[in-house]
């Protein structure tokens, strides 16, 4: 699919297209890039008209016996699964650092991506078997319903789309809602070509084998969210930053002689953060030093949270210099 292309127009609008309006002053006002606030209209308007489709598309999945409708409604369901879990984790990831959870729930936005790639998987599994049971003894459909069923889904998915269309460059979770609106009107169309032609051959294993195909898109569909949320659950840098770029850019900053122990993290979907010790003999400027290079991460690499530590004596090198890794 348009995964991997899309990954890096991902990665590009990371890189280049978040240099505005960053808060002056103490760094830490980049909400800028936090889902925007109507996001939570496109979620509720997604997930009531989704659920009341996907309900009528399995009712009408049973009664037509039609596998490939059926699987168009677990299609369905996974983004209904998918938009509640995205727009809880917006919710969360807004919720204030408090006690031991210094960093708030903004971690749940890559557990809520892990979960919804993990139980699309499982839905996927049920599919294919029905498939394959069907495809050794297949059954007749009624297929005007079936047509008119998925027609009306074609129509409800593009609406959906078009909702998420503005946030989805900003935020892993909005994205995965806006890709699987949009693979929805494009599956919801093909069970309507796959209907229309069983109507017109007669030929019934057409619908057991758009049935699995739904699969594949599916498990197509969900591997780069499984991936990239599980890179980020392992605390990866995400896949807008380019670790070695930072090394490179930070050790060119004036006066600096080494740097060590950086590490580069995603705090949710759409903060990243990073800590590196830096050492610079002559540090008569600290402050405008900090100030500076806060304000750089931030234009330049989208690192919103930097914890920068200066050491000024090259001889009393840090305990961390000379480990490759962490201690």
């Amino acid at each position: 699919m348009a995964d991997a292309a899309h990954d890096d127009v991902h990665g590009h609008a990371h890189r280049h297209g978040h240099a505005h309006g960053h808060g002056h002053g103490h760094g830490h006002g980049h909400h800028h890039h936090a889902p925007p606030d109507d996001m939570g209209r496109a979620f509720l308007i997604g997930v009531v008209l989704n659920t009341g489709f996907v309900v009528a598309e399995v009712a009408v999945g049973l009664w037509t016996q039609s596998l490939s409708l059926l699987a168009d409604a677990g299609h369905n369901l996974s983004d209904v699964l998918s938009l509640l879990l995205a727009w809880g984790a917006a919710v969360l990831a807004k919720r204030a650092p408090a006690g031991r959870r210094t960093y708030g729930m903004r971690k749940a936005t890559i557990l809520a991506s892990l979960t919804n790639a993990v139980l699309l998987l499982v839905a996927v599994g049920v599919i294919v078997s029905e498939a394959i049971h069907r495809l050794q003894e297949p059954a007749p459909v009624a297929t005007g319903l079936v047509m008119i069923t998925a027609g009306l889904g074609v129509l409800i998915n593009g609406a959906t789309a078009l909702l998420f269309m503005r946030g989805s460059h900003s935020d892993l979770n909005v994205r995965g809602a806006f890709l699987h609106m949009a693979a929805d009107a494009g599956v919801s169309l093909a069970v309507v070509v796959g209907a229309f032609a069983m109507s017109r051959t007669g030929i019934l294993w057409i619908d057991p084998a758009l049935g699995l195909l739904i699969a594949v898109v599916i498990v197509v569909g969900t591997w780069g969210l499984l991936r990239d949320s599980i890179d980020l659950a392992l605390d990866a840098a995400p896949r807008g930053v380019d670790v070695d770029e930072v090394r490179t850019w930070l050790a060119g900053l004036p006066g600096v002689e080494d740097v060590h122990d950086l590490h580069v993290w995603a705090l949710s979907t759409t903060e990243t953060a990073m800590t590196a010790h830096l050492l610079r003999p002559d540090n008569a400027d600290a402050d405008d030093f900090l100030h500076q290079a806060s304000e750089e991460l931030a234009h330049r690499f989208n690192i919103g949270h930097a914890t920068l530590q200066v050491e000024t004596d090259a001889a009393r090198t840090c305990r961390l210099a000379h480990h490759a890794g962490p201690v």
